[in-house]
């Protein structure tokens, strides 16, 4: 009785509600139709260099800088997703009006904005606290600045004539970096390089150039069987450069590491003595500062005596020299350094070093008369495009240079301090569970912390290979829920004899242990459904 006398009334209430917040609908809708109106008639013919494209110009960038910092504050808010993830199918067959094809005739501005709006939509948020999955993480204000800038100029680092300021800005960073490792001002030289990859490609090319330099007119027919040295646990960029300059991956040899996944000098020796013996001819030893799954540091300065003994370049693979001792670079070869790992400079930014100044340019040099003439009325020492192996190069120093601006040496080692603080919180809240299990219980070397999960199913069950074979099923199950998920993300992989095991790599500055445990509560409560599964499939 009481709900039918009452009924007319709340309908008028609901009609009320409705106009109201159908008028508010028609506001926004004129709203926006007002903002947008500009960019639905016009396309990029109309932005600048265009007659009178000034303005038009100015209000497409406006536009694109709202949605920039509406994506970069979404990364720091934790009750945002990590990523919005889907199959490559359904990406490819198209989502909410975001198309992959390329399309014959231009499309209007409007559409050139949504879709950088959904190009970051449907990407990862490598910056969000609760990215774990690669050393390359965070999301630097001042670098992402200079990134832009460096865009905006839009030039080539191979002539002083074109980039006469970033020339000189690596040029200083350069000479800071060789200080670092303890290398005096008479010697040193170095490059950018377009990712850590190159940067070890360089450091084979020229211990090659350095014991044969009639490999870069003759080629290795010439040559004896060269033989490179590098630890079981050392990225895999070693091997790949040597199939890429010609001596073959088979000439890499893989020295055995201890436990915890650092080289055994004994068994680099050993290896350095086995080659000779077999008629091979040792140049290289690749030593790793900070391996990539485990963070291991190879004891460089045995190393450093053993490659002295046998004459052989020591190459470092160090991502940041920041947390080394001097000692450790002091007597290497060439180095490294990847800025855009734990000093957070945004992809990409990384330098090789190298110890003796004129070699770059000895291995490399070939004069191209179009670029590097000789008369020019300026000191062509800063035309230094002929050191590289490329001719175009893109400008990856002025990020750096301003990130070190804003924070100056110490505020790089404080930055990358906390991320070692929150790599032994995160291992010590895992010896704490009976749930999670470390891959080794010594103390993380670096920011590196390795473990498995261990399901209900599992906690009493006898180590063997029937344990073995569920417990390798675990992290991808979780991976792929996790994914699906969207609230964070970390990464897994086996290593020899051991099964899938989560890699948990802090090195993003706004990661707090907060994020840490959010993570570990995360795996636990996605491992209690696949739980119920494995028990199933008994």
């Amino acid at each position: 009785m009481c709900s039918h006398s009452t009924q007319p009334f709340g309908d008028a209430i609901w009609i009320l509600s409705f106009q109201n917040n159908w008028q508010k609908i028609i506001q926004k809708l004129m709203q926006f139709f007002l903002i947008m109106s500009p960019y639905l008639f016009c396309s990029s013919l109309d932005l600048l260099p265009a007659l009178s494209g000034e303005e038009s110009t100015k209000c497409f960038f406006q536009e694109l800088v709202n949605i920039l910092l509406n994506y970069v504050s979404a990364s720091f808010r934790r009750n945002s997703k990590v990523l919005d993830f889907h199959h490559p199918h359904q990406l490819k067959e198209g989502l909410e009006g975001f198309r992959l094809e390329l399309p014959d005739q231009p499309e209007n501005l409007e559409q050139l904005l949504v879709d950088c709006r959904d190009t970051l939509k449907y990407g990862i948020k490598t910056g969000h606290p609760r990215f774990f999955n690669q050393l390359s993480s965070g999301l630097d204000v001042i670098g992402l600045a200079g990134e832009w800038l460096t865009s905006t100029a839009n030039t080539n680092m191979f002539t002083y004539e074109v980039s006469p300021v970033f020339i000189l800005m690596e040029e200083v960073l350069l000479r800071k970096m060789q200080e670092i490792v303890g290398w005096s001002e008479e010697m040193g030289d170095g490059i950018f390089c377009p990712g850590g990859t190159i940067s070890n490609l360089y450091s084979v090319h020229l211990a090659r150039y350095y014991f044969f330099p009639e490999v870069k007119t003759k080629g290795m027919t010439d040559l004896p069987r060269l033989t490179l040295f590098t630890s079981a646990h050392s990225h895999y960029s070693v091997k790949k450069s040597a199939a890429v300059l010609g001596i073959g991956s088979e000439n890499v040899v893989v020295v055995k590491c201890d436990d915890r996944g650092r080289m055994i000098p004994a068994e680099l020796e050993y290896s350095i003595i086995t080659a000779k013996d077999k008629g091979c001819v040792p140049i290289y030893v690749n030593a790793t500062a900070g391996t990539t799954v485990y963070g291991a540091f190879d004891p460089i300065r045995v190393i450093a005596d053993i490659c002295e003994r046998h004459r052989l370049w020591l190459h470092v693979d160090a991502p940041v020299p920041l947390t080394l001792e001097i000692e450790w670079t002091l007597n290497a070869w060439s180095v490294t350094w990847n800025p855009h790992k734990m000093m957070g400079a945004p992809l990409q930014c990384s330098a090789i070093l190298v110890k003796k100044k004129g070699l770059l340019q000895e291995c490399n040099q070939l004069c191209a008369e179009y670029l590097f003439q000789t008369d020019k009325h300026y000191d062509t020492s800063y035309d230094t495009g002929d050191k590289t192996i490329q001719c175009g190069r893109h400008v990856d120093v002025f990020k750096l240079w301003l990130m070190w601006k804003a924070k100056g040496l110490e505020g790089f080692g404080s930055q990358v301090n906390k991320c070692l603080e929150n790599a032994e919180y995160l291992f010590n809240k895992i010896k704490q569970r009976p749930d999670f299990e470390l891959v080794f219980n010594s103390k993380p070397e670096h920011s590196n912390v390795c473990f498995w999960y261990i399901p209900p199913s599992l906690r009493n069950m006898p180590p063997g290979p029937e344990r073995n074979r569920r417990l390798h099923e675990v992290a991808p199950k979780i991976k792929a829920q996790m994914m699906e998920n969207g609230m964070t993300m970390i990464g897994y992989q086996p290593l020899g004899d051991k099964v899938n095991f989560f890699r948990c790599v802090i090195s993003n500055p706004a990661t707090q242990t907060e994020d840490v445990d959010f993570l570990l509560e995360e795996i636990a409560r996605i491992g209690q459904d696949i739980k119920l599964q494995l028990t199933e499939t008994n």
